[in-house]
This record gives C-alpha cells, sequence and structure tokens, in this order.
C-alpha cells in the first residue's frame, strides 16, 4: 500500500498555499500520495475535529500549518496506531499564552485580533496575510500569494478557528501519541515565538523538531523544496517512502 500523507492548512489560510509544498514533496518522492484537505467550514468550532475524523483516510501520515497542525496532533491522538505519523508546521502546543506556556502569542494580541475580525473580516483578513509573511525574505510577494489562494469565508466560520485557537492546548494529545512526531518551526515567524521549539524540547525531549532560522510563519510556501527535504527525511526514518 503506498504511503499517504495528509497536509492541513491553516486558520484563513487556502488549501492552495500548501500546493508548492504538494509538489515537491511529490517530485522527490513520487510514489507518495499527498493530499491537500480544506478544514472544517463549520460554525461550531467543537464539531471540527469530528468532522475531520470522519473526512480523512485512516494509517496516514497527518501534518498540518498552525491550526492545522494542532486539529492534526488531536486527530493522530485520537487515532493512536491508526496514524503513521505527525508533522506541525509552525504549530504551537497553545496559540495563546497560558500561565504554564508562555512561549506564544499574548492574551491581549489575540483578544484584539479576534476583536478586529469580527468587527471587520476582510481588513483582517489582509492584515493576517501580512503577519503570516512578516520575516520572509520577500515579504510583500508571500502576501500576495496567500492572498490569492484565500478561500472566501462565511465571517462566522472564521470565528469559529479563532475561537479555537484561543482553546486549543494539544498537550495532551502532543504527550499520548506513541506514533513519530516532528515539528517545524520559523526564526521570523510572527506569529508563533520560535522559542516554542526549545520549550517543546525541554518538556518532551524525544520529540524532532527542527528551525529554519530565516522564515516566517508562511514557512510551508515560502520555503517548500527544504521543508520537502525535512519531512521526507523524518518519513523515511521509520517507513520506507
Amino acid at each position: 500500500m503506498r504511503e499517504r500523507l495528509i497536509l492541513l492548512p491553516g486558520w484563513a489560510i487556502g488549501p492552495g498555499a500548501l500546493e508548492p509544498l504538494r509538489d515537491a514533496l511529490l517530485e522527490r518522492a513520487p510514489h507518495l500520495m499527498v493530499e491537500i484537505e480544506p478544514l472544517p467550514a463549520l460554525e461550531q468550532s467543537g464539531a471540527w475535529l469530528d468532522e475531520l475524523d470522519a473526512r480523512l483516510p485512516r494509517d496516514s501520515w497527518l501534518a498540518g500549518w498552525s491550526l492545522g497542525g494542532m486539529l492534526a496532533a488531536q486527530l493522530a491522538a485520537r487515532r493512536g496506531d491508526a496514524c503513521r505519523g505527525l508533522i506541525g508546521l509552525c504549530s504551537n502546543l497553545s496559540f495563546r499564552q497560558r500561565d504554564d506556556w508562555p512561549q506564544a502569542m499574548s492574551q491581549e494580541v489575540f483578544t484584539a485580533f479576534h476583536e478586529a475580525c469580527r468587527l471587520d473580516p476582510a481588513l483582517t483578513l489582509k492584515r493576517f496575510t501580512l503577519l503570516v509573511a512578516q520575516g520572509a525574505r520577500d515579504a510583500r510577494t508571500l502576501a500576495r500569494q496567500l492572498q490569492v489562494t484565500q478561500l472566501a469565508t462565511e465571517p462566522r466560520v472564521l470565528d469559529a478557528g479563532l475561537r479555537l485557537l484561543d482553546v486549543l492546548d494539544i498537550r495532551a494529545a502532543v504527550e499520548g501519541f506513541a506514533g513519530p512526531q516532528l515539528y517545524l518551526f520559523a526564526g521570523r515567524d510572527a506569529l508563533v515565538p520560535a522559542g516554542a521549539a526549545e520549550a517543546l524540547l525541554e518538556w518532551l525531549p524525544d520529540l524532532e523538531t527542527s528551525l529554519f532560522p530565516e522564515a516566517s510563519h508562511g514557512l510551508p510556501l515560502e520555503c517548500p523544496e527544504a521543508v520537502a527535504d525535512v519531512i521526507l527525511d523524518f518519513m523515511r526514518e521509520g517507513e520506507d517512502v
């Protein structure tokens, strides 16, 4: 049976933004099945994980960007042995700060962003693409690429995704999943502090991490070839891809 890798985008990031990464993976491993799956378009954030579990094929590797990676971790923990492995791309264990997880976005900044999205979703989405691209070598081009691939999304669905980011803490899922795990971080990420990589290893030293010091939160779109190389090397450690 061919190995299958499922890629999940992040909040307000269209599946098209992951196509360069998919293409780079297939160029290097043409016998690997790589599928990009959109996040649920549901207004009830509590149903997102159930919808993904019902839709996504089992016995696959799960990889996700930002919120997509957090949901992939929850799904991996739920599926256990039915998940081959887990890969997080610029995914923090908690997107916003908590008393016991300070390496994240401050609660004040997150709350202000959430409120701005409720008041003016279109303007907030444009601002979001600029934040994702901030720190990239060519931030303007990356932001335009993100805007072009962005899908029209109902404001209530955007709000549901932000409510998920507000409450998700995937530490129990990460600790509970026994399969191989890899987490990629970016040194110039404006949304997930680079210090989250070190905090993750301090908490669970057996996990694998990789830091791209010159990259932004848009890492999978900004550096698809380099990201593909790291992912495939990781997968080959336990599987013949």
